[in-house]
């Protein structure tokens, strides 16, 4: 299986392309997209889209996974991320290419077994995960959306627990206790 790891950002987003399967992973590409401040954001965030779609025809991955937001501190950051996060799920939808969101703490736990590692740390497992030499320039946000994709390919054909929680038809029916 290959999967496109994709991190959402205004300015920058990065992706990775990860091909394998639990425990055998395989580094196929990664690098950034990078945005113009200056430019409108509506042509900001055209970029973003048509650089996924390139990068999705080029690599031709099975399967996109990708950053689930966080609270922000800043309000604004919070909506230019959901802009970002929102071009990354047209570009799957117009590929028909399945979406799994992850957080960021299920993310660092499954690449390092620490929910709370730095980006440091995400950056050093990623690297050693996949044998990238340290030549190899890897940018932060690229080394965050292999990340992704590791996490996505270590749970692949995994069951989820929620997934066996029987849900009643109809939830909004249910009565507060």
């Amino acid at each position: 299986m290959r999967v496109l790891g994709v991190d959402p950002g205004s300015a920058v987003t990065g992706f990775g392309i990860v091909e394998g399967r639990r425990g055998n992973f395989r580094f196929v590409a990664a690098g950034v997209i990078r945005t113009n401040s200056i430019e409108r954001a509506a042509n900001r965030l055209r970029r973003i889209h048509e650089q996924l779609l390139a990068v999705i025809d080029a690599h031709v991955p099975d399967a996109i996974s990708l950053e689930r937001s966080f609270v922000a501190a800043n309000v604004q950051s919070a909506f230019r991320i959901g802009e970002a996060r929102a071009m990354a799920m047209l570009a799957a939808a117009e590929r028909d290419l399945p979406l799994q969101e992850y957080p960021p703490n299920q993310v660092k736990l499954a690449v390092t077994a620490f929910g709370h590692a730095d980006k440091s740390q995400v950056k050093y497992v990623v690297r050693r995960t996949l044998g990238l030499a340290a030549e190899y320039e890897l940018a932060d946000d690229a080394a965050d959306a292999l990340a992704i994709a590791i996490c996505h390919l270590g749970r692949a054909g995994r069951p989820r627990p929620v997934d066996a929680v029987e849900r009643p038809a109809h939830p909004a029916r249910l009565r507060r206790r």
